[in-house]
């Protein structure tokens, strides 16, 4: 699967499934704008591979920013052929528990995110007819998790867009789908496992929700990602595709 020359842009792209996005692509051929709101963690993913990652910042939660984005991105590569929303936060709360400017930013960044970010990106990709959109969902956003009230509510919101977008412009060149993973082994499971008594069985405990007996690892997402963007998935728009080592099979 190639993505010779294609102009990508990563959000959340500093570290975990986004730089390991970023680096798929860039390894498939693609031209990817690493996107972050850590300044510094987007130019490390640059790093690792600068003749084909370009770093850039970005505040998914601010109007401005993503348009100033996307504009730079048209300005530099004249067009953009493939975004992959993948920045999003989460907090360790039940409903009660979450307060309100808690839930508003969860959404600030994970949904309203998603929506700044489609809505600059689809207008040149509609006047072209050809665009793919990746949106990084979760496992989360089809069922319930204790703790997990406002990231629950959010992911789920990202997977019904995913689906209203692919439906209102299906026959207008723009494919748009969803990657919902299980728990991955990432920056913000380690913060998380780090918090507990005991992170080592914190850790196991969360490996032992998933069947596999595992995290799910960020390149197991990037090679999905790999997949919806290339021409191989050229008939594929609206699917939720899972990777959480059958966790939802039980």
């Amino acid at each position: 699967m190639q993505l010779h020359d294609r102009i990508a842009l990563v959000t959340g792209a500093g570290s975990g499934i986004g730089r390991a996005i970023a680096e798929r692509f860039a390894s498939a051929g693609a031209l990817v704008i690493a996107a972050d709101l850590d300044a510094t963690a987007a130019e490390e993913t640059a790093r690792r591979a600068p003749e084909r990652i370009v770093p850039d910042h970005v505040d998914v939660r601010d109007e401005a920013s993503v348009r100033t984005l996307m504009e730079r991105t048209l300005d530099r590569f004249g067009r953009l052929d493939i975004l992959v929303n993948n920045a999003g936060i989460g907090t360790t709360k039940d409903l009660v528990e979450t307060d309100l400017a808690e839930w508003e930013n969860v959404f600030a960044v994970n949904v309203r995110g998603v929506f700044l970010c489609c809505k600059y990106a689809l207008p040149s990709m509609l006047a072209r007819r050809s665009g793919v959109i990746i949106n990084i969902g979760s496992v989360a956003g089809l069922i319930g998790i204790p703790k997990r009230a406002a990231y629950c509510a959010s992911k789920g919101a990202v997977v019904t867009l995913t689906k209203q977008i692919a439906i209102a412009y299906v026959r207008e060149g723009i494919r748009c789908n969803c990657i919902c993973p299980g728990t991955v082994d990432s920056p913000w499971v380690e913060r998380l496992v780090a918090r507990e008594p005991d992170p080592v069985a914190a850790r196991r405990a969360l490996e032992a929700r998933q069947p596999m007996g595992r995290l799910v690892q960020p390149e197991e997402v990037a090679a999905a990602a790999l997949y919806l963007a290339s021409d191989e998935a050229a008939a594929v728009t609206g699917s939720i595709l899972v990777i959480d080592g059958g966790w939802l099979a039980q």
